[in-house]
C-alpha cells in the first residue's frame, strides 16, 4: 500500500521532533540520564547558624513527595542555634525518614542543633574528626545594669506580673526568674535528650548520660552510638544509593541557585559571618540548642 506524503512527514517531523527534545534533555547541565529511571538522591545542606525551619522543611517536604528522589542526604556544617527552630526541623527529618532512606552527613561541625535535627536520619555518616554531640540548652543574657548606672541611665519598667520581663538587659535577675528561666531550660534539655533518644532508638538514660553539653569526635560518637558510620560525603552518597536501591550511579539532585557563583558565596558568607557574630554577642532571642557557647553567658 503507497503511504500519503503528508502522513509520512507527520510522521519524519514528529520523530525529528522527539529526538531533539530528549537530546537537549540528556545534554542540560547536571542532568543525567539516571535521572530517567529514578536514580536520584537530593541534598539539603544546612550551614552556620540555625535560626528558621521554614525553608529546609518546605524543602524536605517537597522532595518527600517526589518519587523520582529515592533517597534524601541532609549535610550539615551547624553549630545548632533556636531550639524551637532544630525541633521543627527535627520533625520534618523523622516524618521523611518513614517514607525514604534519609542519611545524615556531617562536615566540620553537627553539635547541638545541628546533632539534633539528624538524630532521626535513617543513617548518619561522621568523619573521625568531626566535633558533634554538645546535647544540652542554653539561654544568653546580656546584664547592663551596672554599665547603665554608670553612664547615669535609669530605666523604669512596668509589668503585669513578678516574672514578667525576666531577661530585660537593664536589670540583674531575681532568684524567682532566675528559677523560672532555669526550669525553662531544664524542661527543653529533657525535650532534646527525648528526641534523640527515639531518633537514635537508644534509651532515655544512656542519652541522659551524654548529655551534659560536651562535644565529642565522630570516632568517639561512633562508639557511643550517636552516629552509624565514619566517612566523608561520597561515602554518605553510596550508603544513601544502597539503601534507596539505586543501581549505578546515582544522579545528585541540589538546591537551585540563583546569580552568579561568587556573588552567591559572597552573601552566604557575610550573611553567615553577622548571624554568627550577632548569637556570640547574646543576640539570639529564646532558647538556643547551640554549640559554642556565647563567651558572654552568665
Amino acid at each position: 500500500m503507497k503511504k500519503h506524503p503528508l502522513a509520512l512527514a507527520f510522521g519524519v517531523c514528529t520523530l525529528i521532533v522527539v529526538l531533539f527534545g530528549g537530546a537537549l534533555l540528556l545534554t542540560k547541565p547536571g542532568l543525567r540520564p539516571q535521572a530517567f529511571f529514578g536514580g536520584k538522591i537530593a541534598v539539603l545542606m544546612v550551614n552556620g547558624l540555625i535560626e528558621q525551619s521554614q525553608t529546609f522543611n518546605e524543602a524536605l517536604i517537597r522532595l518527600r513527595r517526589d518519587d523520582s528522589i529515592k533517597a534524601i542526604i541532609i549535610r550539615v556544617d551547624s553549630g545548632g542555634g533556636g531550639a524551637a527552630a532544630s525541633q521543627e526541623m527535627f520533625m520534618e527529618v523523622a516524618r521523611t525518614a518513614k517514607v525514604k532512606p534519609v542519611v545524615g552527613s556531617m562536615g566540620g561541625v553537627a553539635a547541638s542543633g545541628g546533632y539534633y535535627l539528624l538524630a532521626p536520619c535513617s543513617k548518619i555518616v561522621a568523619a573521625p574528626a568531626t566535633v558533634t554531640g554538645s546535647i544540652g540548652v542554653i539561654a544568653t543574657i546580656p546584664d547592663l545594669h551596672q554599665l547603665l548606672e554608670k553612664l547615669g541611665v535609669r530605666m523604669q519598667i512596668l509589668r503585669s506580673g513578678s516574672l514578667k520581663g525576666a531577661g530585660i538587659p537593664s536589670k540583674a535577675l531575681t532568684e524567682a526568674e532566675r528559677a523560672n528561666l532555669q526550669e525553662l531550660i531544664d524542661q527543653t534539655h529533657r525535650q532534646f535528650v527525648s528526641d534523640v533518644a527515639k531518633g537514635r532508638h537508644m534509651k532515655y538514660e544512656q542519652v541522659e548520660a551524654l548529655a551534659n553539653g560536651g562535644v565529642f569526635t565522630g570516632a568517639k560518637a561512633k562508639q557511643l552510638g550517636l552516629v552509624d558510620l565514619l566517612g566523608n560525603f561520597q561515602d554518605a552518597v553510596n550508603l544513601a544509593a544502597r539503601l534507596g536501591g539505586i543501581k549505578g550511579e546515582p544522579t545528585l539532585v541540589w538546591p537551585e541557585k540563583k546569580g552568579g557563583f561568587w556573588s552567591d558565596m559572597l552573601r552566604e558568607q557575610a550573611r553567615l559571618f553577622f548571624r554568627d557574630l550577632a548569637a556570640e554577642l547574646g543576640a539570639m532571642p529564646g532558647l538556643a540548642f547551640r554549640w559554642p557557647a556565647s563567651p558572654l553567658k552568665p
